[in-house]
């Protein structure tokens, strides 16, 4: 494990070497205002390296960070702060997507991707572990915590995947990319993602530079069973926005409500696919929950 920084080869990720080098600088700028002290570290794993941002006590709890589809550890930055007065916390870039890590994808629904975080917590030396995780992230901590229940002890998801249906699955499989090509792809962002509001407007900036550079994963995710998500034996916050256009929010209010054990969950009035501002929720309920998985 080392000391790096972003730049990474460039991969048919990419639509080209121009935009890759478009969305790294971008990157670079994120990490250049990481609003407090961090280690920056690459971790190997059979997947290839996997690039980890590490902040708050050395001593404290772990809390891994797992981003969403088309985006990097940076979606943490406005969560960072407060989160790693309590715990150590390692945002992990996920593989395949457009952060410091390698462009390899591991097959979604296979063991895979399973055993690529089994060699992340181990290059940082992380047995077991709380996390927090959106979208994409939050359909890997699932997986995850299913696959592997002895190694998380809370769940934190913000409108995880693969358990509601995902309703509009040709968004990511074809019309994203051809939104973007549109006169205004600002608007199109927002209708995808729900940010509405002059004061986001530096979110969808990132967002839109993303996605006229980056190839997506298309495929629709593995959805979980009831009898999965029963096994889940850990305390487990869901989060989602009732105009969510990927999934369908109540669908996954229900079933975690209904198949969870331990379950919190949480439907958000007018909000869309990206959960912003959740700060407080997440860290009173990690806090809460603290040890008693």
């Amino acid at each position: 494990m080392s000391t790096t920084d972003t730049t990474r080869p460039i991969a048919s990720i990419y639509k080209s070497a121009a935009g890759a080098a478009a969305i790294a600088e971008q990157y670079r700028e994120v990490l250049r205002t990481w609003p407090i002290p961090s280690e920056r570290l690459l971790v190997p794993t059979r997947e290839g390296d996997t690039f980890v941002i590490a902040s708050g006590p050395r001593e404290a709890p772990p809390l891994v960070l797992l981003h969403g589809s088309g985006a990097n550890s940076g979606m943490w930055r406005g969560d960072i702060a407060s989160w790693a007065k309590e715990f150590r916390v390692y945002g992990v870039d996920m593989v395949g997507e457009p952060g410091g890590s390698a462009p390899s994808r591991p097959v979604l629904g296979s063991e895979a991707v399973a055993l690529w975080l089994d060699d992340v917590l181990a290059g940082l030396g992380v047995s077991s572990t709380a996390i927090a995780a959106i979208s994409l992230g939050g359909w890997t901590a699932l997986d995850y915590a299913i696959r592997r229940p002895e190694r998380v002890t809370q769940l934190a998801l913000l409108c995880p995947g693969g358990v509601g249906k995902q309703r509009y699955g040709w968004i990511l499989r074809a019309i994203v990319p051809r939104l973007f090509d549109r006169h205004d792809p600002h608007s199109s962002a927002r209708t995808v993602t729900g940010l509405e509001g002059a004061h986001l407007d530096a979110v969808v900036d990132e967002i839109v530079l993303t996605f006229t550079h980056f190839n997506p994963r298309r495929e629709r995710l593995p959805p979980f069973t009831d009898a999965q998500l029963r096994g889940l034996n850990m305390p487990v916050l869901a989060v989602a926005g009732d105009r969510d256009v990927m999934f369908d929010s109540a669908e996954t209010a229900r079933r975690i409500t209904r198949s969870v054990p331990d379950a919190t969950v949480r439907v958000l009035p007018g909000v869309g696919h990206a959960i912003l501002g959740q700060t407080d929720l997440v860290l009173d309920f990690l806090l809460e929950h603290l040890g008693r998985s």
